[in-house]
């Protein structure tokens, strides 16, 4: 039976160790600016969920969760990285991120472009540097690999392209699903994936755990889409019905919003199923479909 205060208080303990390494693996030092920059948007706050799914999958498996601490920061950097250019005047030109101000308004645009760039590279670096030497170079090698999948032309710049693409017509059912798959599933997948290689997962247990992943990064998407529909900006860290008024392409757009929440739920069902048919058990895997659930119920 799902136990709710066990969720918050294993996730709490994960998002701390995440927050203080972070911290600890970007120094600032010359040319500062550069490292400010990048700073202050890892550190802006957040959830932390993805580097959390990867230290509790990694957990899950083996028992213990120290040698995805690297990777796991690395993929907060990745995301962080995607969140800095999805901001820039030249893609959703927004002010607002986890309520503060966006990189290029804290800096420069040409700062903000900069930092992403930099916390795509310096990800991979410290997963390499920093993974403890018992992690077989095979291992690291799929991790790495893993990572340049999100980050590239078959994962998030994939989504991004299409989305902005998409902007002002009207597109198709799997062109939607397309968008959702690559912009927002293949940063679930990822993380999952880094945490059941690190926590020595066999084929069947990966390929489970990859279905949830996926279920759930679809899941997550249409709850951003209806977020972005009835949130405030206090609720959202960021402003509220830019999508509608871009004429991007959404689930809600697309379906209208009860057709999305239904939607939503029926994600969240499918996820708690693929938990029970692999006997998986996890608070945290719990809790984040149980916090999609109940925003939405």
């Amino acid at each position: 039976m799902f136990d709710k205060e066990q969720y918050k208080a294993e996730y709490q303990k994960l998002k701390d160790i995440v927050n203080t390494k972070l911290d600890e693996y970007i120094p600032v030092k010359y040319p500062e600016e550069i490292y400010e920059s990048m700073k202050y948007s890892v550190n802006a706050g957040g959830k932390r969920l993805r580097p959390v799914i990867a230290l509790e999958v990694c957990k899950m498996l083996c028992g213990k969760y120290e040698q995805a601490i690297p990777t796991s920061c690395a993929i907060e950097m990745l995301h962080t990285q995607s969140l800095i250019h999805d901001d820039l005047p030249c893609m959703d030109n927004d002010d607002y991120r986890r309520g503060k101000l966006t990189n290029h308004k804290a800096f420069s645009e040409a700062t903000a472009v900069l930092a992403g760039d930099a916390l795509i590279s310096y990800g991979i670096k410290l997963i390499i540097d920093k993974t403890p030497k018992e992690v077989s170079a095979e291992k690291l090698v799929q991790i790495i690999n893993e990572y340049c999948i999100a980050a590239g032309v078959d994962g998030i710049i994939a989504g991004q392209i299409v989305d902005i693409d998409s902007e002002n017509k009207k597109i198709s059912a799997e062109t939607l699903d397309f968008i959702h798959e690559y912009k927002t599933a293949k940063m679930f997948e990822f993380p999952v994936k880094a945490g059941a290689i690190l926590g020595g997962a066999d084929e069947k247990q990966l390929e489970e755990l990859e279905k949830f992943a996926t279920t759930l990064g679809h899941a997550f998407q249409i709850y951003d889409d209806i977020l972005d529909e009835i949130a405030t900006l206090e609720e959202l860290g960021k402003t509220p019905g830019k999508d509608a008024n871009a004429n991007k392409a959404t689930y809600t757009s697309f379906y209208g919003l009860e057709k999305a929440k239904c939607k939503v739920l029926e994600l969240c069902t499918t996820c708690c199923d693929i938990l029970d048919k692999n006997n998986i058990k996890s608070a945290i895997l719990e809790g984040i479909v149980f916090d999609i659930k109940k925003r939405i119920d």
